[in-house]
């Protein structure tokens, strides 16, 4: 029987309150068992959790970091951890008072997770930026484009949470790894610019290789191949193809009736390559997604209905996996993923209601009194 509490339970996370990239790192963290206590403004104490899904998992606590005696508090906190993580730009939670080498000093076994989208140093480190200049600055938004048209945004997909707060977190938990043999902590310094890079390896090995041209919608998984792209259906939804290899290829000709189509008699003819997608386009819009669907079901064509944000939970395979579960506050949510065979969290997670909500309980533990927290509250330095 599985235990309830994930490969992190035993950990402590103080997540410095942000948006974006650090609050997913902690939501990563919290799924996998961590305890992540997130840091809130005063201001906002009493109010509803902003992010229900990115904060679930999540203790709140209202501390005014600007505060002398508020930073003071998180530093006692930081006493009872094993990792901080935080998305200030470069300098901030140094004068704060929180910075790593005020941290590490306190707590030498400390792992200090530092997000941004530049990086802690070089030209831009101090520049203001969001998903979008990362990805555009590294290369990836210029190749995610169709021939001859414009780059198009992929959500804040490739940056903020790929690049970004997932990177943080692998390097988080690859640092409390260290620490627990060494004893010693250290900084993480986790860039969106560098993730989204690493992010790119496969692309830029093709492109050394010769394999990959430096424009977009010419190449293999860029919408270049016909048998690797979008196709519109009668009904104006979409089916994706990725039949690249050789025996899906057939696969998909077979289900089309194409299969002695001239068009097709040599797929990786580049120069064939709009023909080929001329017909696919033509033959796609006969007929309704769903009705595609159930063609293609069980055929191993590697041909999918591109589903809405809203058809995806009903789809059965998620259903039957739970790979999206009830919303905290209605809709759904995604899944924790990986899942583990021995150590499995605890789920449907849940975050704290109320910003607050866990300042009492959540400093008691780090040592502080009642007194205590009756005097910092007559401060203002929490609520």
């Amino acid at each position: 029987m599985p235990t309830p509490t994930g490969p992190l339970a035993g950990l402590r996370i103080v997540e410095l309150g942000g948006i974006g990239p650090t609050p997913f790192c902690g939501m990563l963290l919290g799924d996998l068992g961590a305890e992540v206590v997130r840091i809130d403004r005063p201001s906002a104490a009493g109010r509803p959790t902003p992010f229900p899904v990115l904060h679930r998992n999540s203790r709140s606590i209202a501390v005014d970091l600007k505060h002398p005696d508020g930073a003071d508090t998180v530093l006692r906190l930081i006493d009872t951890a094993d990792a901080l993580i935080e998305g200030f730009r470069p300098g901030v939670t140094e004068r704060l008072g929180l910075g790593p080498d005020a941290c590490l000093a306190r707590n030498p076994r400390l792992v200090y997770g530092r997000m941004t989208g530049w990086g802690q140093d070089g030209p831009l480190a101090q520049e203001p930026g969001h998903d979008i200049n990362y990805i555009a600055l590294s290369g990836a938004l210029h190749a995610i484009a169709p021939v001859d048209g414009d780059p198009l945004p992929p959500l804040n997909l490739v940056g903020d949470f790929g690049g970004g707060g997932m990177l943080l977190a692998l390097g988080v938990v690859s640092a409390l790894l260290s620490a627990r043999i060494s004893g010693h902590g250290q900084v993480v310094d986790a860039a969106m610019t560098d993730g989204t890079a690493a992010l790119l390896a496969m692309t830029y090995g093709f492109m050394a290789q010769g394999m990959w041209q430096d424009r977009p919608g010419v190449n293999l998984l860029d919408g270049g191949a016909p048998y690797y792209g979008v196709y519109r259906c009668s009904d104006g939804r979409h089916v994706a193809v990725g039949a690249i290899e050789p025996q899906f290829h057939e696969a998909l000709l077979r289900v089309l009736g194409l299969t002695d189509d001239p068009v097709f008699a040599s797929r990786n003819d580049r120069a064939a390559w709009p023909a080929m997608r001329a017909r696919l386009t033509e033959v796609f819009a006969a007929r309704s997604r769903d009705e595609w669907a159930e063609a293609f079901d069980g055929q191993g064509a590697c041909v999918s209905p591109v589903l809405s944000l809203t058809e995806a939970p009903e789809h059965p395979h998620h259903a039957a996996r739970r790979t999206y579960l009830p919303g905290a506050t209605g809709g759904h949510q995604p899944a924790p993923a990986p899942r583990f065979s021995r150590t499995t969290a605890a789920t449907p997670p849940q975050p704290a209601p109320l910003v607050g909500t866990d300042t009492d309980p959540v400093l008691t533990t780090a040592g502080l009194t009642p007194n205590d927290l009756q005097a910092l509250r007559a401060k203002g330095a929490i609520a």
